[in-house]
């Protein structure tokens, strides 16, 4: 199962994430967004409606993101985010640097 896939550019990057990603594939998928965003620099929104665990580890990453767009003046958000995902954030504080939507 792919876990991550680019489906929109259309004024922001978007990908949906799904299924588990963590610390043995959060290199993978940092690469993959990272070269759809060198080729396309825009604000990126990742659709995790169909995420079901997240490790420390893809925390990292997705704190990594963040300040390279931020450093491009670009915003980072995520969606349709589980609740027990959503609770890592909460407990890390993430949700007060980054946009975290239900």
């Amino acid at each position: 199962m792919q876990q991550v896939k680019l489906i929109s550019t259309d004024g922001k990057l978007e990908f949906s994430l799904s299924g588990e990603i963590d610390s043995a594939t959060s290199e993978d998928f940092y690469a993959e967004v990272r070269t759809a965003y060198l080729h396309d620099k825009k604000d990126v929104v990742f659709d995790c409606s169909a995420l079901t665990f997240i490790d420390s580890t893809m925390l990292g990453t997705f704190v990594k993101i963040l300040k390279e767009l931020k450093a491009d003046g670009y915003v980072m958000s995520l969606k349709n985010v589980q609740p027990r995902i959503r609770k890592l954030f909460e407990i890390c504080s993430l949700d007060t640097i980054m946009e975290i939507g239900r």
